[in-house]
């Protein structure tokens, strides 16, 4: 997992979770539920386009959900923006609506980490999409965005100092939040999270 022989250290990738949303203030699981953002997401997503400013981003990803978008634009990168399923969030399956709670009432101790969600995507199947994002921003010509969701994004901090999905569990993120993943001379490392 070191960086390739053309890297250097100003290869930035920053992880932008998009602002928030209903289901985000009730804990509702939300992965292909297309939910808009609320007003104060919009405010939000102005708010991250000061902390990007910091940035002259060669790639500007997005997953192709309503939510990661319109936090993309207002934070100021939405006309260099590509959309990537690749960043879509984890797939709940049968759990999309549901919250931790009313899951854990079923099966206790249900994280999405640790255990199936039925109709839902496996780990290893998150971790896939995460190694091609991943790949993807390794092979940009500068410092990269990627908007998305918080548990792909949890799985994209790990894989990227080179751990498995599950262990995204270790890694919280608030909405609207920055993350920033690069490089102490060769090695990959976790600069900023959670910011």
């Amino acid at each position: 997992m070191n960086a390739p022989a053309n890297e250097t250290a100003a290869h930035e990738v920053v992880l932008v979770r998009h602002g928030e949303t209903e289901w985000t203030l009730t804990g509702q699981h939300t992965s292909f539920t297309d939910i808009p953002l609320t007003e104060r997401g919009r405010e939000q997503a102005r708010e991250l386009g000061e902390k990007l400013a910091a940035w002259d981003f060669a790639l500007v990803l997005s997953s192709p959900m309503q939510r990661t978008q319109e936090t993309c634009r207002l934070a100021g990168l939405g006309e260099g923006m590509q959309l990537d399923a690749d960043l879509a969030e984890w797939n709940y399956g049968e759990y999309e609506g549901r919250t931790t709670k009313q899951i854990r009432d079923e099966v206790p101790g249900w994280s999405v980490f640790t255990y199936p969600s039925p109709g839902g995507e496996a780990p290893e199947a998150v971790e896939a999409r995460a190694d091609r994002v991943i790949a993807r921003a390794v092979a940009a010509d500068g410092p990269v965005a990627l908007f998305s969701h918080a548990h792909v994004l949890r799985v994209i901090g790990a894989r990227w100092i080179g751990l498995h999905a599950r262990d995204g569990r270790w890694f919280a993120l608030s909405t609207a939040s920055l993350s920033v993943l690069g490089y102490e001379r060769e090695q990959r490392v976790m600069e900023r999270w959670n910011t």
